[in-house]
């Protein structure tokens, strides 16, 4: 069944700062947005990474992230599902029992609390998508951020 447009209106209602990232369209040019994540203050600091927050709904999130060879994201976890799609380099996932390369092209889909950690072999980007289950996004208003240390923020840099 597809939702009614006053549905999706009130699931991003609650954005009051950059709702723009809640269009009901948004398009993107990815190799112009990783261009521009080379110029932010954040790619200069000693976590050697840069990130942007492209979509931003109440129970979905698609944050991009550039990462310089040899960083680390270190172990956290997401309440929600999450995907982490290759753009550009290589980089490796930690999980408890083993280790997945992600080459370029490479998509990765992984369960809801999975810990992990994500280590950038060579410079690299990739797509960070976060789908929360409805009753968070519902029961709460926000999904949380992810608290560990080393894992990105859902919302926007600031």
């Amino acid at each position: 069944m597809k939702p009614s447009t006053a549905d999706c209106a009130e699931s991003h209602a609650h954005l009051t700062r950059l709702p723009g990232l809640a269009d009901p369209v948004l398009q993107f040019d990815l190799p112009k947005e990783i261009e521009q994540l080379r110029t932010k203050e954040s790619w200069g600091r000693e976590t050697g990474r840069s990130s942007e927050t492209l979509v931003k709904q109440q129970d979905f999130r698609v944050i991009l992230i550039l990462m310089k060879a040899g960083t680390r994201m270190g172990e956290h976890r997401a309440e929600g599902r999450i995907s982490i799609h290759t753009l550009q380099g290589r980089i490796c996932v930690h999980l408890r029992d083993q280790k997945l390369e992600l080459p370029a092209g490479r998509l990765l889909a992984l369960d809801c609390r999975l810990h992990h950690d994500v280590e950038a072999l060579e410079e690299s980007a990739f797509l960070l998508t976060i789908a929360w289950p409805k009753d968070y996004a519902s029961g709460y208003g926000f999904p949380p951020q992810t608290t560990v240390e080393g894992a990105p923020k859902t919302t926007a840099d600031e």
